[in-house]
């Protein structure tokens, strides 16, 4: 199935921002910083990553709905959605 265009720009947009979370988490552990300051980026940065996620499986569950072409297995949408639990 291939991602709509707004979808996929979403969780680029999304996954830049984790990408610059993570930038920084390695910066802050570099200069020490305390733990709960690293551990609460590294939690923004996985919030990212698993919006990215669930915004690219949304997606894919709306082109099933409207487009019978585009349809996957309802096991196969299950088990790709549940791989982001």
């Amino acid at each position: 199935m291939q991602l709509e265009e707004e979808a996929t720009a979403a969780a680029i947009r999304r996954l830049r921002r984790a990408e610059g979370q993570i930038a920084g988490v390695v910066r802050m552990l570099e200069a020490g910083r305390d733990c709960r300051e690293v551990v609460t980026q590294l939690s923004a940065a996985a919030r990212a990553i698993d919006r990215a996620g669930f915004h690219i499986v949304a997606s894919g569950m709306k082109q099933c709905l409207t487009d019978p072409e585009q349809s996957m297995d309802q096991d196969e949408l299950v088990k790709l959605f549940m791989s982001l639990a």
